[in-house]
């Protein structure tokens, strides 16, 4: 079985709106080296619309200019599955759209062959896969920075708590925190 691993940029107060806005202050080689291990080592990444439509208006244009390779390159070469419900325009090489359901399609995805699936941003989708019980791995990094407002991974339309299991928590020179979660050993 595959394993699915999101990770997420959120400020000390949990909104992960527009990090491109206040994240990069405080990247450093820690940082990069945890998202690499976590998203670059994906053969397969699931995409919301906007975080797609954000990714590849940069990372095609990145790798042909040599920036961040290899990110650039473990994204590009990696299958891109992109949730909306709109019909989309995919020009980024192996991208395409899921069709039908996302829970049933991630079911399938899931039990079949070819290596980690990663999660980038896309909140919406992760929201699902959470609730679903289909997410192996939480990787928040917390940045010492609290913002406000702005969208929140966790919002007030839990019908339920989602029970969940520290795996490993590292804190970066820059203050960020690398908080992993799983589901809770009771959750099923």
């Amino acid at each position: 079985m595959r394993t699915i691993t999101a990770g997420l940029f959120s400020a000390a107060d949990g909104v992960v709106a527009e990090p491109q806005d206040w994240h990069f202050p405080y990247f450093n080689d820690e940082l990069g080296v945890a998202v690499m291990e976590q998203l670059g080592a994906a053969k397969t990444v699931l995409f919301g619309r906007t975080t797609y439509e954000g990714f590849a208006a940069a990372w095609p244009a990145r790798e042909a200019a040599g920036q961040d390779l290899e990110m650039a390159e473990a994204l590009g070469d990696a299958r891109k599955i992109v949730v909306s419900h709109q019909k989309l325009d995919l020009t980024w090489r192996n991208s395409e759209q899921v069709e039908g359901d996302l829970l049933d399609f991630v079911r399938e995805l899931k039990a079949g062959d070819g290596g980690p699936i990663g999660v980038s941003g896309s909140v919406s989708v992760v929201r699902q896969l959470l609730r679903a019980g289909l997410l192996d791995e939480l990787h928040l990094f917390v940045h010492p920075i609290a913002l406000g407002q702005g969208l929140r991974i966790w919002q007030d339309d839990l019908a339920e708590p989602i029970k969940l299991r520290l795996i490993k928590c590292d804190v970066f020179k820059t203050g960020t925190l690398h908080v992993v979660y799983g589901p809770a050993e009771d959750a099923a």
